[in-house]
């Protein structure tokens, strides 16, 4: 209520840098107890496949927004317009130093695809939100004795979303992999929700 309070006198006030300032200390306040002090039970567990869950949904629809709607035009693909978008993408997902580290400054569509949908080691790219997707599952089959239609969901999206090369993915149809995803994605979501009594059959 305090926080609800502070923000809603900060927004009145007109001063939005400082209200912002205020939501980005309290999530580090999170972050950080929840990262340095919280037990690795499955409450966690949950936690975590709600932000990878959630964090895989925008990577992916940031992804198509930028390829299906901002460049309609099929002769402004490679122009400075279409590389300025796709700069503005890795900004928006925290990526362009670590993109740029692993590439050097060669920008291409590919390559950042390649990089927010399967690079392994980036944390906002939707083979990285799979692999500790299926990490906590399978925390949780550890904690409860036993796997759930879920688990093997999981499994299933990341093998066969993330086991093809991104000439394969572009082949197919960037925008159409990236549909098939959400539903998948969403899906899952659902799925984990009834096998843990969180929403009634």
């Amino acid at each position: 209520m305090v926080l609800k309070d502070t923000l809603a006198k900060r927004v009145n006030e007109r001063d939005l840098p400082q209200a912002l300032g205020i939501i980005r200390q309290r999530s580090a306040f999170v972050r950080g107890a929840m990262h340095g002090t919280m037990l690795r039970n499955d409450i966690y567990n949950f936690i975590r496949l709600g932000t990878f869950i959630e964090r895989a949904d925008n990577t992916a629809r940031i992804l198509d927004v930028k390829y299906y709607l901002l460049l309609p035009s099929v002769a402004a693909v490679g122009s400075t317009l279409d590389m300025v978008q796709w700069e503005t993408i890795l900004r928006s997902v925290s990526a362009q130093r670590a993109y740029h580290w692993l590439n050097g400054p060669d920008t291409t569509a590919r390559g950042i695809a390649q990089f927010l949908i399967v690079h392994p080691q980036m944390p906002r790219s939707l083979a990285f939100c799979y692999a500790k997707i299926c990490d906590n599952l399978r925390h949780l089959e550890r904690d409860y004795g036993g796997t759930c239609a879920s688990h093997a969901s999981a499994v299933a999206i990341s093998d066969a979303m993330f086991g093809q090369s991104i000439e394969a993915i572009f082949d197919s149809g960037l925008h159409e992999f990236i549909g098939k995803f959400l539903v998948a994605n969403n899906a899952l979501a659902t799925q984990i929700a009834r096998d843990y009594r969180f929403v009634a059959d």
